[in-house]
C-alpha cells in the first residue's frame, strides 16, 4: 500500500511545473502593466471624445449635437439663398444667345421661392442674445413672403408675368416683396457686428441700395446691373464663409439663451445667487 502511494506521488510530480518566483513577478507585473496601459488608452479616448466646455456669462456649458445640427442647417439655410441668388442674377450678365440663360430667366420664381425658404430657415435658427430683434428680422421675412404672394396671384399672374419679371419692370413693387430683403439685410447686419466681416457690412449698404435705386428709378441699368455683381459676389463669399468658422461661433454665450429660457422666479434666485458669490 505504502509503495503504490509513493509511485503515485512520483508519476504526479513528473507532470508539475515548478515556476520560479522571479519569473511569476515579472508576469504578474506585465501583466498590470498591459491593463494600466488599456485603462490609460481608455481614459484618453474618452477625454478626447467629450466635448469642451466653455465659460459663460451664466455658467459653463458645452456643445450638444443638437447644437451642431442647428449651426450645419443656419449655415445650409444661408448657401441655399445665395446659391439661388446667384444663378437667379446670372441671367443678368449671360449673353442673350445662350441657353442657359433661358432656362435661368424661365425658373427665376422657382429660385426666388428657394431663396426666401433658405432664408426663411436660417432666420428661424438664428441665435442673437435679444428675443425682440430675432423676432422684428423674422416678422419683416414673413411679411415679405406673404407680400410676394399676394404681388404674384393679385398683380403678376393676371399680367401674364412671373413674379421676379414683374417686378423688373414695375419698381413700385418693391413694397411688397421689401420687407423679406430687409430681413436678409438685418441678418447680415448682425454678421458683420458679430464677427467684423468686411462683406457682411458692405452686403447691409448694398442690398438696401439696390432696392430703393429700383424703387426710386434714381439709378440707370447700368448702375444697378454693376450694384447687381457685387452682391452676388459678396452674398457669394459670405455664405461659403461661414463654413469656416467654428461652430460656437453660430452658437454664441449658450448660457445666456439656457437662463433666458428660465421662469421668473429661478432667474431672480440666480442672480442672486452669483451676486452673493462676487461679494
Amino acid at each position: 500500500m505504502a509503495s503504490s502511494m509513493v509511485m503515485a506521488a512520483a508519476a504526479m510530480s513528473s507532470h508539475v511545473v515548478l515556476v520560479k518566483p522571479g519569473v511569476m513577478g515579472r508576469s504578474l507585473l506585465n501583466s498590470t502593466r498591459q491593463k494600466r496601459g488599456r485603462s490609460e488608452w481608455s481614459c484618453k479616448a474618452t477625454e478626447q471624445t467629450q466635448a469642451p466646455t466653455y465659460q459663460g456669462v451664466y455658467g459653463p456649458w458645452t456643445i450638444e449635437p443638437s447644437d451642431v445640427r442647428e449651426v450645419v442647417l443656419y449655415r445650409s439655410g444661408l448657401v441655399v439663398a445665395a446659391t439661388s441668388f446667384v444663378v437667379a442674377s446670372s441671367a443678368a450678365f449671360l449673353p442673350e444667345s445662350f441657353m442657359l440663360r433661358d432656362l435661368v430667366d424661365s425658373n427665376l420664381d422657382l429660385l426666388y421661392l428657394f431663396g426666401a425658404a433658405g432664408l426663411g430657415v436660417s432666420l428661424y435658427l438664428i441665435h442673437i442674445y435679444v428675443t425682440e430683434i430675432k423676432r422684428t428680422l423674422q416678422a419683416l421675412w414673413l411679411s415679405g413672403s406673404v407680400g410676394s404672394l399676394l404681388a404674384y396671384f393679385t398683380l403678376a399672374r393676371p399680367a401674364g408675368l412671373g413674379l421676379v419679371h414683374y417686378v423688373l419692370h414695375n419698381p413700385a413693387a418693391i413694397w411688397f416683396i421689401g420687407p423679406l430683403f430687409a430681413s436678409l439685410t438685418g441678418l447680415v447686419i448682425k454678421e458683420g457686428l458679430c464677427y467684423g466681416k468686411l462683406e457682411a457690412a458692405l452686403l447691409a449698404f448694398i442690398i438696401p441700395t439696390c432696392l430703393l435705386g429700383h424703387l426710386t428709378g434714381t439709378m440707370d441699368d447700368g448702375v444697378k446691373t454693376c450694384l447687381l455683381g457685387v452682391w452676388v459676389a459678396f452674398f457669394a463669399i459670405f455664405s461659403a464663409r461661414k463654413f469656416t468658422q467654428p461652430l460656437k461661433d453660430d452658437i454664441g454665450d449658450k448660457s445666456v439663451f439656457m437662463f433666458n429660457a428660465l421662469p421668473p422666479e429661478e432667474k431672480a434666485a440666480r442672480i442672486e445667487e452669483s451676486r452673493q458669490q462676487k461679494f
